[in-house]
């Protein structure tokens, strides 16, 4: 290229428009033997290219060189400009006073426009400093300047970066003004850098403003963006980390940030980077339940910020220090101290956490019997319950019920989780994802403690039972929101079927696959990633739980749920008119008998197991006096529904003395139970029967039924495969699914029933317009479901409750193929005879044969819903 002086100052703007053509170009001006005006821009532009996107201190001395270069060529603007290019390097290495040191010198040898731009870049100092007033005023200065000079990239550039500030700030409104006239601007330009940067500040100001699925929809286009040059993308990995915790995706937060953290590390990228996204892996830690992890990563960064001289953003990593040293058991007057301090100088700085230091700091205190101490404190985050954003209104509230529950006022407790409550209710409504529904609820946890263990203390069981159902199974209240007709979205979720079949052909012939699996999990993430952009569309929460209601309509039946209350069960034994408690024993025992159980009839699967048969009926009789204790004996002679909580949902109820004879269903919540005793069954709906490959019985029941039914729909072989098995689905009456199941701990809503051309995963279930009033799945692990939120279940059975589906027979452990075929059979003999799934169940365990082989099969299966 030639070194003209438009060509060479070109290159200045084309750093943020396409960054390695920009260093290209710069590299070929000082192989040119340039004059010291252009070699002092071409280093710059090599300089900005480090300092953003490479090592640091390979930056830094291009800068150093393009500073001397311009005082060579003795041009005061022209030094002035490198002076604030190396001033924001120098703070992003760490050098805080020496980079401050060079703006003082780049404005005070800086004019005009040039005075303007370097006063922008220090204001971008400030805010990554935290002294927002500071950024604000220099901002205040440089935009009439940038405004007259009629400067459209580094107006919008201001304009970017005092919305950022606002949002610091919680002054969302002024953000999203800047931003917006900002956008304006940037479609004038051909700053493609820059531009996806005001896509990821979009982002961050719709989450800012609760909208959690536009944040990860802006921020997933930006990565598209910014990967579409190639450039590195640290800020955008804090922000999304920010948002993935926010949406109750934690440990993806923690893998994101720490990934981040290894790329920076090994380009020598920036140290001020580096404390941030260590305070990003800290707050993911210590929300994931891991404060060991957040407590090292706190650390290092609150040293880093110190020395960076980064008090707004050290005060921030206290914070998080303190809330995960408390989380791993540490209680003093120090850490209230600690919090405290923190706390005030939180609120100096103006930050919306200032309330989330007070309410711990009550916290702690409280913990120590401090208790006027921790009124003070409480008082303080309390005043946050009225305005603000949903997290900041959460911590009020739960600051005004621990305030309530140290006075001893019961109403008061749940009338400050309610309110609390019902704002968290608002924001997971907002999500149209079920998953996301799901693990957002983990910030409600302490609320919907605090008034259980309020009903307990201060009310009766029919109070417990209202708050236990107020915060259980809520992502089964509604229907997710219905995926877009999204190409992208449905060409995902094809090849990922294909990958998938493809590995698991490989598995089974022995070769390696690292590739395939690789490309699955891509398109694993992929698919997350667009259904969590899904916006939710239900208004409102839904109906409120009503206690006579369920009553009314239970009949003979009687309906028990499990209620934990700080680590043991009790009883709400619900029939004839009333609710009453029984005392059961510790969850914690409970769910270690469930395991060995569960065990057990892995063995009882195989012939050769039948020896375990008496441990596994000794290992029920534990599980009954552990979950029913003596509501055991007032359980009536009509059928009985089961309402577990999440931790619960591996026990085979069945197995339980008290329940093998009876007619029995289990449901996540009382609600859902009584949605699906109200749900209507399509009408002139047909059976469909589907028959997947690999079966080791061949799926011998199918044909049997086919005969049976006469006018069912049958699916095997090549014509079933996902596409024609969904239109099947849709609206059936009933449906019989002969297919391995796979169950997924890792990713519940890829679990899945296997189909000719691949897996048939629970998104697909999520495009049903309406799924089959009755659904049997006849093999291993299909009723297996994953615990994550509150009290929260995912998993293929918790997916088709709230789609329309009233009931579901599956299984929840390893079962013998043979011994299924004569238990669905039977099963659908009773179906046959007008019989509910719970009844035709019963009946078809008693027809089994008596060996431990096909009564452990009978005990796998469990009848969920009330159809």
């Amino acid at each position: 290229m030639t070194a003209g002086r438009e060509s060479v100052l070109e290159l200045l703007p084309m750093v943020f428009a396409d960054p390695g053509e920009a260093r290209a170009r710069a590299e070929q001006v000082l192989h040119s033997r340039p004059s010291p005006l252009h070699a002092s821009i071409a280093h710059q532009v090599l300089g900005i290219w480090q300092r953003d996107f490479g090592d640091l201190r390979i930056a830094l001395r291009h800068l150093r060189q393009a500073r001397d270069l311009a005082a060579r060529a003795e041009s005061a603007d022209r030094e002035a400009d490198v002076l604030a290019t190396l001033g924001v390097a120098l703070v992003h290495a760490g050098r805080t006073r020496q980079g401050l040191a060079s703006f003082e010198r780049g404005v005070a040898r800086g004019s005009g426009h040039t005075r303007a731009r370097v006063l922008y870049r220090r204001a971008y100092v400030w805010w990554v400093l935290g002294h927002h007033r500071e950024a604000l005023e220099d901002v205040r200065r440089a935009l009439p300047v940038l405004r007259q000079a009629d400067d459209g990239i580094w107006t919008a550039r201001a304009l970017t970066l005092r919305a950022t500030v606002h949002l610091a700030l919680g002054a969302v409104d002024r953000a999203d003004a800047d931003f917006t006239a900002a956008e304006r601007l940037w479609e004038t330009t051909g700053q493609e850098h820059d531009k996806a940067d005001a896509v990821e500040s979009r982002g961050l100001a719709a989450f800012r403003s609760g909208d959690i699925p536009a944040a990860l929809r802006l921020l997933d286009e930006a990565e598209e963006r910014y990967g579409k040059l190639e450039t590195p993308t640290f800020m955008l990995s804090i922000r999304r980390c920010e948002v993935l915790m926010a949406a109750g995706l934690a440990p993806e937060a923690l893998a994101e940030a720490d990934a981040a953290i290894a790329l920076l590390d090994r380009i020598g990228g920036q140290p001020t980077r580096k404390a941030e996204l260590l305070l990003a892996a800290a707050r993911a830690a210590r929300s994931a339940g891991d404060p060991d992890t957040a407590i090292a990563r706190a650390a290092v960064a609150v040293r880093l910020f110190t020395g960076q001289r980064r008090t707004w953003w050290e005060t921030h990593a206290r914070l998080v220090l303190i809330e995960a040293r408390v989380a791993a058991g540490r209680r003093s007057g120090r850490l209230v101290a600690d919090a405290a301090a923190v706390a005030e100088r939180l609120a100096s700085f103006g930050s919306p956490a200032a309330p989330q230091a007070a309410l711990l700091a009550g916290r702690i205190a409280l913990a120590l019997g401090r208790t006027a101490e921790a009124e003070r404190h409480l008082a303080v985050a309390a005043r946050s319950r009225h305005g603000g954003p949903p997290p900041a209104r959460m911590t009020g509230w739960a600051a005004q019920a621990l305030r309530a529950r140290a006075a001893g006022s019961g109403r008061g407790v749940l009338k400050a989780c309610r309110r609390g409550l019902d704002v968290l209710d608002d924001h997971r409504m907002t999500l149209g994802a079920s998953e996301l529904r799901a693990r957002v609820t983990a910030q409600g946890a302490e609320l919907a403690a605090l008034a259980q263990e309020a009903s307990l203390a201060h009310g009766g069981p029919r109070r417990l039972l209202e708050w236990s159902e107020r915060w259980r199974a809520t992502v089964l209240s509604a229907p997710p929101a219905r995926p877009p007709a999204d190409p992208a979205l449905l060409g995902s979720l094809t090849a990922y079927r294909e990958i998938a079949a493809r590995a698991e052909e490989a598995r089974g012939e022995g070769r390696p696959i690292p590739a395939l699996e690789r490309e699955q999990r891509r398109l694993e993430r992929d698919i997350r990633s667009r259904t969590h952009h899904l916006r939710g569309d239900t208004p409102g929460y839904g109906d409120r739980f009503d206690a006579g209601r369920l009553l009314d309509r239970l009949g003979e039946a009687r309906l028990a749920e499990l209620a934990v209350v700080d680590g043991q069960v009790h009883v709400l034994l619900c029939g004839q008119g009333r609710v009453r408690r029984f005392a059961g024993g510790a969850l914690a025992e409970a769910v270690a008998e469930a395991e060995h159980v569960q065990a057990g009839l892995r063995r009882l699967a195989h012939p050769q197991g039948e020896a375990r048969l008496p441990l596994v009926e000794a290992g029920g009789r534990r599980l009954q006096e552990l979950l029913l204790g003596d509501a055991a004996a007032h359980l009536g002679s009509g059928p009985v529904v089961i309402v577990p909580p999440g931790a619960l949902h591996r026990v085979p109820w069945a197995l339980l003395p008290a329940l093998r004879e009876r007619v029995l269903s289990v449901s996540p919540s009382a609600s859902s139970w009584l949605r699906a005793r109200e749900t209507e069954p399509p009408p002139g709906g047909r059976p469909v029967l589907v028959r997947g490959p690999g079966l080791a019985t061949g799926g011998a029941e199918v044909p049997e039924l086919a005969d049976r039914y006469g006018t069912a729909t049958v699916l095997e072989g090549e014509a079933a495969q996902v596409p024609r098995v969904l239109e099947e689905l849709d609206g059936a009456a009933l449906a019989h699914l002969a297919a391995h199941g796979t169950f997924r701990a890792d990713s519940p809503l890829f679990s899945a029933l296997r189909m000719a051309d691949g897996p048939l995963i629970v998104h697909d279930f999520e495009r049903l317009a309406r799924s089959p009033y009755r659904i049997i799945l006849s093999s291993c692990d299909t009723a297996r479901l994953a615990s994550v939120g509150a009290d929260e279940l995912l998993g293929l059975v918790t997916a088709l409750l709230p789609l329309g589906t009233a009931g579901v027979v599956a299984s929840s452990a390893p079962v013998n193929d043979a011994a299924v075929v004569p238990l669905m059979l039977a099963l659908h003999k009773g179906l046959d005879a007008g019989l509910s799934l719970a009844e035709a169940l019963r009946d078809a365990r008693t027809a089994q044969p008596g060996d431990a082989v096909h009564q452990a099969t009978g005990w796998a299966f469990a009848a969920f819903g009330a159809a």
